[in-house]
């Protein structure tokens, strides 16, 4: 079984904002694998399917952003989930708009819904695939909750779609695969 997991924040005055990436490519996942993730459980949202015969839950954390890590651990305890079966989908200052990137591990890199997570794993060696929205020009929790700009909406679109791509490539060829396949920049 493999488990993806999208960081954002709940609530309509979040949706498509740079911090909400994670949700976008789950939504996005979601359409692709024709289930809905409305299931109430792990204080989130989520959905059980499978594809090319891997079982795959999707989850949305409704814990918001910097306690995401409480919603992940009850998921991983409830599916007994080995944690490099896990890929956690987040957003990343560190990366221009366009770029993505999955990794094998690492650290939070400053990313408070990551911190979480770590924090309540106990562990930091994990799958995660960031997505760049760019460095701030101002405040930096202004930024993460801002909208992306029209010329910047197109090529997130791109990456959200390839992001999913990537995360099914993920659940069915690895880790590996993914990283030699995806990691791309697509500005």
């Amino acid at each position: 079984m493999k488990c993806i997991v999208g960081l954002g924040n709940p609530s309509l005055k979040f949706k498509n904002t740079r911090h909400n990436l994670g949700f976008a490519v789950i939504a996005k996942l979601a359409e692709k694998l024709e289930v809905s993730v409305q299931r109430a459980r792990f204080k989130g949202l989520y959905a059980k399917t499978s594809f090319q015969g891997e079982s795959i839950v999707l989850l949305q954390p409704l814990t918001f952003m910097n306690n995401s890590g409480y919603s992940v651990a009850e998921m991983v305890s409830f599916f007994k989930c080995d944690l490099q079966d896990i890929l956690i989908v987040y957003d990343d200052l560190d990366f221009a708009v366009g770029k993505l990137r999955f990794r094998m591990k690492g650290s939070s890199g400053g990313h408070n819904g990551m911190k979480s997570i770590i924090n309540q794993l106990g562990y930091s060696e994990f799958p995660r695939l960031r997505l760049g929205i760019g460095k701030p020009e101002f405040k930096r929790v202004d930024y993460v909750l801002s909208r992306f700009s029209e010329e910047e909406q197109i090529i997130i679109d791109k990456v959200i779609d390839t992001a999913a791509e990537g995360a099914l490539c993920f659940a069915v060829e690895g880790i590996d695969q993914a990283m030699n396949k995806y990691n791309i920049d697509l500005d």
